[in-house]
């Protein structure tokens, strides 16, 4: 293992260690009862492994996923990725940092997700953030490069703390209704990994890994693919452990009916909860509150860069419209939704996830198949539009819009995994259309 390995390792581990997942694990670990280790090691799987694979496919081509996405066909590269964007900015993604910043400051202190109190926290969080992204410099970066290793350092004191006040306890029974097998909570556990939302965000941001890893002297596609899935190693360890670790003192962790009911009806999140509590029983009233700051710059300076990254895209796309116009635009829109309160932003993400993450990965695979075994542009069209139609089909049924009866019958429709067979099969079909296709080239990735 050579230093360039384990620099672009920490420099994974960095892009996905974000202070707004970790409220996952712990609510998973606490909901998942005996079903904890199929529930988390799913979390695992859409929230690391999917992440990093989707950073190394990114290195097939040397234009990223806007080359190899727009060989599947350009009008589905830009509506695709403007769904990206704007799923890990404005919709979701930026909202979230406010208001989880908000529950890990604020309402520890007035015991409440009053609205009075975020409106006034997220007007103070949004100038903050149109001021850095209206004038930006190297001080967000600065900030991040500061605040990752405190939050780790943080985060770690915690964890150790967490398993002598809490991995003695008796573990979690799940709630039957939700969990009632280890199938159901592996699914349960892969489509709560959809949350955490950096598989897609692993789609956007995959070519500022690949140049860093060419400003180490690396060149060649084939090489980047083989140096990022070894560092990916280092970065999937260290992300493992973590959440892993506060998944399994979320398990431990008992919440009194009482308790539950005053959560509910502050409309607090339960995840924010548990860690204030880790840091409250292991550290006291300085811990929780060093945490909840610290959660809240790492937030803030994610913010800026999620606002910075899609005002620079849409620009890109559409550069009538200047830079500053878009951030202001951006921010605004983030300010109106983060106001809803954390729950109601995470809720409102849910449906559009379960559509953007089936297309996600089946994307993402075809590209990585495309570049192992001999495919036509029919393979990846047919499946991309099968799996696009049957996730907005099967979300419009899931939320009682609109009864399809046939979604009922799909294999694996109770675990919201119905798409994967669908896709195999799919793409075994256009392998053999492709196969009489005889004028139709074969895709080809530039590696150089």
């Amino acid at each position: 293992m050579n230093k360039n390995t384990l620099f672009i390792g920490f420099m994974l581990f960095a892009i996905f260690f974000g202070a707004g997942n970790l409220i996952f694990p712990p609510n998973l670990g606490l909901a998942s009862g005996q079903y904890f280790w199929p529930s988390i090691l799913a979390f695992v799987i859409t929230g690391i492994g999917l992440p990093l694979i989707g950073i190394m496919v990114g290195a097939l081509d040397k234009e990223g996923y806007i080359g190899s996405i727009n060989k599947i066909h350009p009008a589905f590269s830009v509506v695709f990725l403007v769904a990206i964007y704007l799923t890990i900015g404005p919709l979701f993604a930026i909202p979230r940092t406010a208001s989880t910043s908000f529950e890990m400051t604020l309402t520890p202190i007035i015991h409440s997700s009053s609205p009075i109190w975020l409106f006034v926290f997220s007007v103070v969080y949004f100038i903050i953030v149109l001021y850095l992204c209206l004038n930006p410099g190297k001080i967000v970066d600065r900030i991040g490069a500061i605040l990752t290793p405190i939050l780790l350092l943080t985060i770690i004191a915690m964890i150790v703390k967490g398993f002598f006040d809490f991995g003695g306890s008796k573990q979690n029974v799940a709630d039957p209704a939700v969990y009632s097998s280890s199938l159901g909570g592996f699914s349960k556990g892969f489509t709560e990994g959809y949350l955490t939302m950096d598989a897609i965000a692993a789609i956007a941001f995959s070519m500022i890994v690949v140049n860093a890893i060419k400003a180490t002297g690396i060149k060649h596609a084939n090489n980047i693919f083989k140096q990022t899935a070894m560092a990916g190693v280092i970065a999937a360890i260290a992300l493992a452990v973590i959440y892993i670790s506060l998944g399994f003192i979320g398990n431990h962790m008992i919440i009194s009916e009482e308790t539950m009911k005053r959560l509910v009806a502050n409309d607090q999140n339960i995840g924010v909860y548990l860690l204030i509590t880790m840091a409250d029983t292991g550290f006291g009233a300085f811990g929780k509150y060093l945490l909840g700051i610290i959660v809240a710059l790492a937030c803030l300076t994610t913010a800026c860069g999620l606002t910075v990254s899609v005002s620079e895209y849409f620009h890109s796309i559409l550069p009538k419209i200047s830079y500053k116009v878009y951030v202001f635009f951006f921010t605004t829109i983030s300010f109106i939704l983060s106001n809803l309160g954390l729950n109601s932003v995470i809720k409102l993400s849910i449906p559009v996830l379960l559509i953007i993450y089936p297309v996600a990965i089946t994307t993402v695979l075809l590209i990585l198949i495309a570049r192992l075994i001999p495919t036509k542009p029919i393979t990846q069209r047919l499946t991309v539009a099968v799996i696009t139609i049957e996730s907005i089909l099967s979300v419009i049924h899931a939320n009682g819009w609109a009864h399809i009866g046939f979604i009922d019958q799909l294999p694996l429709h109770q675990h919201s995994l119905e798409w994967f067979p669908i896709a195999i099969v799919t793409m075994i079909i256009g392998y053999i259309i492709g196969a009489f296709m005889k004028n139709s080239k074969i895709i080809v990735y530039e590696k150089e």
